[in-house]
């Protein structure tokens, strides 16, 4: 079964492809977007050892010809110098605007290929293959694409939306357990910030995704696409009800800096703890009740996803620095903290203004050192 979901954005509108076998209509769907049956491919090593293979030979069946750009997988590649090196062998393929950027791989690859093709030659259409969970229900839709830097996670990037996402189920089949995990926590975002009934469906049949079954796997992806497409549609450069989107980041990010966005914490991790605390830290401002931020915090852990500060490795880490952190995000204005905060599970709204010392006096309360 296929699912389509459309991301209604104009003359920049484009399709969500969901489904088992996608991966193999990649040729015939690219054809359209392509002027001369060119593309550069940018993946991990991972990755392309894993199903390079079969997307080169789909695409050449096409009469597509292939040049793989393979980067290291991790969050340290998508840096500055991981750009530079990216665009650089653009170049070296002497690709025109004609030609097509497909990222292939997971969160890293996507956020690096597609800031790489928005600005090169000042900009040059790409494709999200995206091939983790997480990937597939979050950061391949919407066009935000970005790379780290040494004061914070996605500080520099640009808006470039893909032509196309083709997310294949099959593909998740070699994903560990643990990826899966962080993807599930994507997923169960679009619940927490607006969807109640989602949630309530997730409460119930969240083993079936965490396990792949494919009828709840297919419904949980393209539930939480349709809901990122509509949000998107409606704010595509974040001035308003997209930032919603990012219920949990605030305290996630914080705690990626900390754990050097490594291993030790994968970004659905982070979002998972970060998730939790922002409905306690809603509870402590008075805009949540406690049941529902223990509910919450139950669904999490359910799918064996850290929810405090102790589970995170490394802790206790000092509150003040994880302040410094937050004061670092986009999100922040003139010196406020900004969080997405919740009313209740489905009601997520932007909390501006938010004061450094009650931040702080949570975190505090929650285990994080001095």
């Amino acid at each position: 079964m296929t699912r389509t979901v459309p991301v209604g954005l104009g003359a920049r509108a484009y399709d969500v492809v969901i489904g088992q076998g996608v991966l193999d209509e990649a040729g015939q769907r690219l054809l359209p977007f392509l002027k001369n049956r060119r593309v550069a491919v940018v993946s991990d090593e991972t990755v392309w050892g894993l199903h390079g293979e079969r997307l080169s030979a789909v695409l050449d069946r096409s009469g597509i010809d292939v040049s793989p750009v393979i980067v290291p997988p991790g969050e340290h590649t998508k840096s500055f110098e991981g750009l530079a090196d990216v665009i650089d062998r653009l170049l070296g393929l002497e690709l025109d605007r004609g030609d097509l950027v497909v990222a292939f791989g997971g969160g890293v690859v996507g956020d690096l290929a597609g800031f790489a093709a928005a600005v090169y030659k000042r900009g040059i259409e790409f494709v999200q293959i995206p091939t983790t969970l997480l990937a597939q229900v979050d950061s391949s839709v919407g066009g935000k694409t970005a790379i780290d830097t040494p004061r914070g996670k996605n500080l520099v990037g640009a808006f470039h939306q893909p032509r196309l996402v083709l997310a294949d189920l099959d593909v998740l089949a070699t994903l560990p357990d643990r990826e899966v995990r962080a993807g599930y926590a994507e997923i169960i975002k679009y619940g927490l910030l607006g969807d109640f009934a989602f949630f309530e469906w997730l409460e119930a049949h969240g083993r079936e995704v965490l396990a792949k079954a494919p009828e709840a796997l297919t419904h949980a992806v393209a539930r939480s696409v349709e809901m990122k497409a509509e949000i998107v549609a409606e704010d595509e450069k974040e001035q308003g009800r997209r930032a919603l989107l990012n219920l949990g980041h605030t305290f996630g990010h914080a705690l990626e800096a900390e754990t050097g966005y490594g291993e030790a914490l994968l970004h659905g991790e982070a979002v998972a703890a970060g998730m939790s605390l922002a409905f306690r830290f809603s509870v402590a401002q008075g805009a949540c009740a406690a049941q529902d931020a223990s509910r919450a915090r139950a669904a999490i852990a359910s799918a064996g996803l850290p929810t405090r500060l102790a589970d995170i490795p490394g802790s206790p880490f000092a509150a003040e620095r994880l302040v410094r952190h937050m004061a670092q995000d986009k999100k922040a204005e003139a010196g406020k903290l900004t969080f997405i905060l919740a009313r209740a599970i489905g009601d997520a709204y932007v909390a501006r203004d938010v004061p450094a010392y009650a931040v702080r006096d949570f975190l505090l309360a929650e285990g994080a050192g001095q």
